[in-house]
């Protein structure tokens, strides 16, 4: 039987300086009239095929997870039935690059679909096929504003260019996807939705989406998005560490990308699809994510050339790879054909205009000098992230705000859990753009909590902090097993009293970031969550916009922010569509607390980390805290 043999989109005037056209970013996207127009009917076109057929988004969508079966003949059955029986390559370092000929095939389903679309216009045919041979899937840059456009989450119709060059509304595909039928494999609550939904109200039949906590819940992530995105692409330059969220960062303290995507599921979801790897494809905006982390291993490639995939163990397996063996650039990406007998791997996606797009970001730039593509790509992450990332202040300023009285709580008292609030603004909670971290300390006020006992410090001692050309970064490592839950489920932070209320967690002033662990709701049906039960999962949570927005204090040098932190560093385990989890009740959970030099030497693009220190009394002794009981060590 023939194989549907995937190109990705081909054809279409690229912009200027572009070898082929570009992904687009959605909020730009959705203006450009033309193609959002055939976009829109395209989704329509897909979502509307019998969900059998091949390219029916129904059938695409099921590749990663969910109905558990083979697609176009890549495997009759399960390798192993105690593996991960969807193809996608979860925790291992195949993760960015086997999405990659999963968002072409995506693509080159659309691309066809709006070429027939466009054939079918009466008034400016050409100007619409054109249009349509230039369509590529667009992106969400959730690390430049973390809430999609209306026309993703909240519009449930929108506005087109009809066939015979009418404005018209028509209902919109990007808002959800309705089941026809809703498929026997799906246990509950997605058994009884028909549609998908995101941040749902309930698990009942009957729930809705809440677009209000939806838009909240983004709108709260935003800084710590922009901060380990930043991170990610500046400070991470292994494979391993990059490619997916197995323990090890390479000694960077910054989150892999499959941990900020992670995140990002997560924060959709709720207890909606996107928050389950076995349907969350089945939800249109996993593809506007996906696109992003694709650029995302585009920018990072970019800056560390040279540098792929790795040989390492596939963790968990997936319906064609056995558990834990190895893989490697060579590995078959299933089930993605790239001819009747071969199939696509990673060694063939490292370029992608050789695959029929590219990213704004590359345009005008010579691909084949690798020097002149790392400096311009890092001039542009700078430019779009770099806002949340700690800055320098020259150490005449940091000496002026020193010599002024500032207050250091007192060291932990025997119940360090039930720390009083401190006064405080609710900076840290909106969209971007994201102000600089040093304006924030150099401004940040000297106040004192007259719930706790402090004493008036005259003078704070300097160190790497008060270098003209030097700042402390402080970051909390979360490790835990990823299965531990039942289910996807976020470790949050927070600086300050915690609310009790768990609804109020993700909104409350102290919440500093979250550590989201994205995994199947049902584990008692999934053979790969019993056997694979001890797994663990890394993530890092920035805290220097928290410290410098709470504290009070005007240094960042560890001992002036170690017994900050004893006393005003706590955290909560909450399952994805809130329910909170007692912290005992989740035993693999280690809290542990980093900080890390950094310089910034003037022929750098970025900041130089130095040796990190491990401080374990910050959270040590208490249930999620340190294990070791070691005051530092590097």
């Amino acid at each position: 039987m023939s194989k549907y043999i995937i190109t990705g989109a081909k054809g279409g005037s690229p912009p200027q300086g572009a070898a082929t056209p570009n992904r687009v970013e959605i909020h730009d996207f959705v203006k450009i009239e033309d193609q959002f127009s055939l976009y829109i009917q395209a989704l329509q076109k897909i979502f509307g095929q019998n969900q059998p057929d091949v390219a029916s988004f129904f059938s695409i969508a099921g590749i990663h997870g969910l109905p558990y079966q083979e697609w176009d003949g890549s495997g009759d059955q399960p390798v192993d039935p105690a593996a991960w029986e969807g193809y996608c390559t979860h925790g291992n370092v195949l993760f960015p690059t086997w999405h990659r000929p999963y968002l072409m095939l995506y693509e080159q389903a659309l691309q066809t679909a709006a070429i027939a679309i466009a054939s079918t216009y009466t008034v400016d045919q050409d100007r619409f096929k054109q249009a349509a041979l230039g369509l590529r899937q667009p992106y969400w840059d959730w690390a430049s504003n973390a809430v999609p456009p209306a026309e993703v989450i909240s519009l449930d119709q929108v506005s087109i260019i009809a066939p015979n060059g009418q404005k018209i509304q028509v209902a919109n595909p990007l808002r959800r996807y309705t089941f026809h039928p809703i498929d026997p494999s799906f246990g509950p609550p997605y058994d009884a939705w028909k549609t998908t939904l995101r941040q749902p109200d309930t698990t009942s039949p009957n729930a809705t989406d809440d677009v209000a906590v939806l838009t909240s819940t983004l709108r709260s992530a935003q800084r710590q998005l922009t901060t380990k995105t930043y991170n990610l692409l500046t400070r991470v330059s292994t494979w391993p560490a990059f490619s997916n969220h197995t323990p090890g960062d390479g000694g960077s303290t910054s989150n892999s990308l499959e941990a900020i995507h992670d995140g990002v599921h997560v924060d959709v979801g709720g207890n909606g699809q996107m928050s389950d790897p076995s349907v969350a494809a089945f939800d249109p905006i996993f593809f506007l994510h996906h696109c992003n982390v694709d650029r995302m291993l585009s920018l990072w490639a970019a800056l560390n050339p040279g540098v792929w995939v790795t040989p390492g163990e596939a963790t968990g397996g997936t319906w064609t790879i056995e558990p834990d063996v190895s893989v490697n650039k060579n590995s078959n990406l299933t089930p993605f054909w790239s001819s009747q007998k071969t199939y696509w791997e990673s060694s063939q996606v490292t370029a992608t205009s050789s695959i029929g797009y590219t990213y704004p970001e590359f345009n005008g730039l010579d691909m084949n000098n690798p020097t002149q593509v790392r400096t311009a790509i890092a001039q542009k992450v700078n430019q779009l992230y770099s806002g949340a990332a700690p800055k320098p202040v020259p150490a005449p300023r940091i000496a002026a705000l020193a010599s002024k009285p500032a207050v250091v709580p007192a060291p932990a008292t025997s119940n360090p859990g039930h720390a009083a609030a401190i006064p405080h603004s609710n900076l840290g909670h909106v969209a971007a753009p994201v102000p600089n971290v040093q304006a924030n300390l150099a401004a940040a006020p000297a106040h004192s909590n007259p719930e706790h006992t402090s004493v008036p410090v005259p003078h704070v001692q300097a160190d790497h902090s008060s270098h003209e050309n030097s700042v402390w970064e402080w970051t909390a490592r979360i490790q835990v097993k990823k299965y531990e839950v039942g289910g996807s489920f976020l470790v949050e932070l927070f600086l300050g009293s915690v609310p009790e209320d768990p609804k109020h967690w993700r909104t409350s002033p102290n919440f500093v970031g979250a550590h989201h662990v994205f995994a199947n709701s049902v584990p008692d049906r999934c053979a790969n969550c019993r056997t694979h039960r001890d797994n663990q999962v890394e993530g890092f949570v920035h805290l220097n916009d928290g410290i410098i927005e709470h504290s009070g204090l005007h240094s960042l040098e560890p001992d002036v922010v170690e017994p900050y932190l004893i006393q005003n560093l706590h955290w909560r385990v909450q399952k994805a569509g809130g329910e909170p989890v007692d912290v005992t009740h989740v035993p693999s959970l280690e809290v542990t607390i980093f900080a890390t030099p950094l310089t910034f030497p003037p022929d750098s693009d970025f900041p130089v980390p130095g040796e990190r220190r491990q401080h374990h009394r910050i959270t040590h002794g208490r249930p999620g805290g340190s294990r070791d009981a070691q005051v530092a060590t590097a």
